[in-house]
């Protein structure tokens, strides 16, 4: 499969598959068709087996994929087999909370850092992520060799840090500020608005009169 030509959206179904495959391993399930490992990522069949042709021929006409066969070939793909680093800036509640999240490393990610204006704000929060003062980001960043952050400070700061971000070389910022980041071309932003996302579902949930 060329990497340079799979879309985005191909890559969001690929991590979807791995994260229902990796399920399936947990509870000892060795082999699983094409249809039930689409029901359960939400995508028909077709759509599946099109994602996965580019891999070759993975799976057994009548028995299905390998489920740890699979995960492996998807991880390669994706460049997973190790974790990959990542930084979190604002170590607040938002960002304490997201260091205690342990999906993080099942999904193939390691929070090595946190960065705040208090750091020592953060202590007690039942984390065991180091959080460094701010003056400490860009060198951070670039003896860790760090290409992920999370950004998680207040609207009025986000554009400032993602500016510092950009000038350390950082590829990709996961952000939870309440603002739109104007980024270089070379940096991916995706945002995350939970006011906007709870907005969003309340349009389609029944009103009681």
């Amino acid at each position: 499969m060329d990497k340079s030509t799979i879309s985005s959206k191909s890559i969001y179904r690929l991590l979807i598959y791995q994260r229902c495959l990796r399920k399936l391993l947990e509870n000892e399930i060795e082999t699983v068709s094409s249809s039930a490992l689409a029901k359960a990522a939400g995508v028909n069949a077709a759509q599946l087996r099109k994602d996965l042709a580019g891999f070759g021929q993975l799976g057994t006409r009548g028995l299905g994929y390998p489920v740890e066969d699979l995960i492996n070939t998807i991880r390669e793909f994706l460049g997973k087999s190790a974790l990959q680093p990542v930084i979190l800036i604002g170590a607040g509640n938002l960002g304490s909370a997201l260091m205690r999240y342990n999906g993080f490393q099942k999904g193939g990610f390691q929070v090595v850092g946190a960065f705040d204006l208090f750091p020592q704000a953060s202590y007690g929060k039942g984390h065991d992520v180091p959080v460094f003062p701010m003056d400490n980001l860009t060198t951070f960043i670039q003896q860790k060799n760090v290409k992920l952050a999370i950004l998680c400070v207040p609207g009025e700061h986000a554009q400032e840090v993602a500016n510092t971000l950009a000038l350390a070389k950082i590829g990709g910022i996961l952000n939870f500020s309440p603002t739109v980041l104007q980024v270089p071309d070379s940096i991916t932003v995706n945002n995350v608005d939970l006011a906007l996302e709870l907005e969003n579902l309340s349009y389609f949930v029944t009103q009681e009169p």
